[in-house]
């Protein structure tokens, strides 16, 4: 896997450069600003890749520099995984970034990328085109009662639906809950049909179930 990275900080971006070289992930290039990261990948000579994991915050403004460079990396390059780590929980930032880019996107909080198993695997996921949302903002929403049309689920269903929000796959779901993918699937298609999510060939129902989950638990 070849991935790009765009960080601020030279510490953080040459110790992440590090760390995903310990994982077999050959970094690319690197930059310090989402701006100079676009240049580079959109150059003749710089060589495609697989995910770029960008910083929320850059340079000029410090706020929303990297769902911006998502949105416009996307538009660029339809095929790339986009990787988007904060160190806050903004659960705004990440329903707007699953809104934006809703395939093969993510947002982690950087504490979260001190592993490098799990930064590969959820480097992996991204890349396949799945959509992964930081745990630790899916447990703080957990945490609130807000009366929605998701208090339609029942409880597994809804800790399914949770689980599907950090990016799990049917069969991880499965293993997390220890019952049969079979069951999950069922989970999953009630969750669907409950939240009204039709099947249609443009819209990934995951992400949509995942995003009215994410706006009626925060109020956004």
């Amino acid at each position: 896997m070849n991935v790009a990275i765009a960080d601020d900080s030279t510490l953080f971006r040459e110790g992440l450069g590090l760390m995903l070289q310990v994982a077999d992930v050959t970094v690319g290039c690197t930059a310090a600003t989402g701006t100079e990261l676009v240049a580079m990948l959109s150059h003749p000579s710089t060589s495609p890749v697989d995910a770029a994991i960008l910083d929320i915050r850059m340079p000029p403004t410090f706020t929303d520099e990297g769902l911006r460079t998502a949105v416009e990396l996307r538009r660029l390059h339809p095929g790339m995984g986009i990787l988007v780590l904060s160190t806050y929980v903004d659960v705004g930032y990440a329903v707007h970034l699953l809104e934006e880019v809703p395939r093969g996107t993510g947002y982690l909080l950087k504490d979260y990328v001190d592993d490098v198993t799990t930064l590969r695997d959820v480097l992996r996921r991204i890349v396949a085109g799945e959509a992964v949302v930081d745990p630790q903002i899916v447990r703080q929403l957990m945490r609130r009662k807000s009366p929605s049309v998701v208090e339609l689920l029942t409880p597994r269903e809804r800790q399914t639906l949770a689980l599907m929000a950090e990016g799990r796959s049917n069969a991880g779901i499965a293993e997390r809950l220890c019952v049969t993918e079979k069951t999950v699937e069922g989970h999953v298609n009630n969750i669907f049909n409950r939240l009204g999510l039709v099947a249609h060939p443009a819209d990934n129902r995951r992400v949509l179930s995942v995003l009215s989950w994410l706006r009626t638990h925060n109020g956004v």
